[in-house]
């Protein structure tokens, strides 16, 4: 909740920061936005990787905060408004704020998805509503974070505004410090003894710290080169996607199919991001400038996405559970396509009511809220359900690696987006209701594109359901039975044998 506090908090800010304070073109501003979230999504694969191998998944969210922490306080020294950025030396501190909230979300998003996987049995009727609370509990702090430090950063100036962000990140790495003991011993290294043995003159547990820092210098030079940012998706995506398959064919069995249906859920999810994601570029924007907003900032209104999934969530969670129970719930790739259609809806719906108004006139609000209504039914539908999917359908040894595919997923999406906005905010268009023609021209060819996708996913989803093989899914063992389990009457007891643990 308060990782999604500060991170929320920053993001509905950081489009009118770059344009109002830097002074950034929009179409700039765009591309920088897209690199600065892509950059968020391909961070875990770094991380789950640590956390898979090394660190255990706490140890990786321990220190994801800590580098979050850094970053989000970092974001409140901003300097001379308007001189200019190139000559203006704390750019430099602007984007090493970005590239220690980057790490440091690679460390903290991937991982902390995984434990809340390792709290319940693979085979469990509860997961996909158990995401969904989770995903409840992140809204929560999306929602607050969003008014609060975009009122302030808005209203206050833009200092106020992120130092609330990263006092809401060091809330959070005292609450995950605190409660530790209520992960009953989930998330922890399977390796132990190798952290503390030595390496290079330090623990190796240190060693791996000084990687993390290692990639905070990368990523600022990468978020201030978005070209390259662009090209490292594309060649890095490839590899990621054969090495997966490969490792896949390497497997066999219902295992290799399982993953396949994980890849196709993965690649359906890159669309659905890049135009799900224009809510804090293009659409930021165009509330800001087109819409009667009736003197509320155009960045609270980033609050509405995560204040409806507070609202829908537990009516979601109770519905997959009941039709789940009834065995009438649709298929995970199912979902996918209504998310891909209500989505596609949602940019309709705006398109329709701009129009019906006049080009001249301001939009009415009620088509802001109707647009992030049915954009939020639509990740309802995929980005809970996607999280649990990934876990549920990764052998355990490969549960990081997949899950951060998903965020790489999500990265590809977020840079897409970046490019899609960039066309909204077309410089070539000449006055305001041009440029207003251009953005809805885009958001009308994309609302159509997704309705179709949507419904082609529809029609091959019983295809994917199969590879999915739901019907021999059977929990790990992960070691810790009790010694005569799997004798007598099915309890320790009944073999004669004391139950003493592994």
């Amino acid at each position: 909740m308060w990782e999604r506090f500060s991170y929320y908090g920053m993001r509905a800010l950081l489009i009118f920061y770059l344009t109002q304070h830097w002074l950034f073109s929009d179409e700039k501003a765009s591309v920088i936005y897209g690199a600065y979230t892509a950059l968020v999504y391909i961070a875990p694969v770094l991380g789950g990787y640590l956390a898979d191998k090394y660190l255990g998944q706490r140890k990786a969210v321990a220190f994801g905060a800590v580098l979050l922490t850094i970053g989000h306080f970092l974001m409140a020294f901003e300097g001379e408004a308007g001189t200019g950025y190139a000559a203006n030396p704390m750019i430099d501190v602007f984007w090493a704020a970005l590239a220690f909230i980057i790490v440091g979300s690679g460390f903290l998003k991937a991982n902390i998805s995984v434990i809340v996987g390792q709290l319940y049995p693979r085979t469990d009727v509860r997961r996909d509503g158990a995401y969904t609370i989770f995903y409840m509990g992140i809204n929560v702090g999306a929602a607050v974070g969003t008014i609060i430090a975009g009122y302030l950063g808005q209203t206050y100036g833009w200092a106020y505004g992120f130092g609330a962000a990263g006092i809401g990140m060091l809330l959070g790495l005292v609450v995950f410090i605190v409660f530790k003991p209520l992960l009953l011993g989930k998330g922890e290294s399977t390796v132990p003894e190798k952290l503390a043995a030595p390496y290079m003159g330090i623990k190796f547990e240190w060693f791996l710290y000084l990687v993390g820092f290692a990639a905070v210098a990368v990523t600022w030079w990468l978020v201030q080169n978005q070209a390259v940012v662009g090209s490292i998706l594309g060649i890095f995506g490839a590899i990621l996607v054969a090495y997966v398959i490969w490792q896949a064919i390497k497997i066999g069995g219902h295992d290799r199919d399982r993953i396949f249906a994980a890849m196709f859920l993965i690649i359906g999810s890159i669309l659905f991001w890049a135009l799900f994601e224009q809510a804090g570029s293009s659409l930021n924007l165009f509330t800001d400038r087109y819409v009667d907003r009736q003197g509320v900032s155009a960045s609270i209104f980033q609050s509405i996405n995560p204040i409806y999934i507070i609202l829908l969530a537990p009516l979601f969670a109770a519905l997959w559970t009941f039709l789940g129970r009834k065995g009438l719930e649709p298929s995970t790739p199912a979902k996918f396509g209504l998310a891909m259609i209500q989505l596609g809806a949602g940019f309709l719906v705006l398109v329709f009511g701009a129009s019906a108004v006049g080009m001249e006139n301001m939009t009415p609000v009620i088509f802001i809220f109707l647009i992030y209504l049915l954009h939020t039914t639509g990740e309802l539908c995929l980005s809970p359900v996607g999280l649990s999917a990934m876990n549920r359908l990764a052998p355990a040894h490969m549960a990081s690696l997949i899950m951060g595919t998903w965020f790489f997923a999500s990265a590809t999406g977020n840079f897409v987006a970046g490019l899609i906005a960039a066309a909204t905010g077309s410089e070539a268009a000449s006055g305001e209701g041009a440029s207003k023609e251009v953005v809805l021209g885009v958001y009308s060819q994309i609302g159509w594109i997704a309705v179709g996708v949507g419904v082609g996913v529809i029609v091959i989803s019983p295809l994917i359901k199969k590879l999915m093989h739901l019907d021999t899914l059977r929990d790990d063992n992960v070691g810790d039975d009790l010694l005569g389990q799997a004798e007598g009457p099915g309890e320790p007891q009944g073999a004669g044998i004391h139950p003493e643990t592994r």
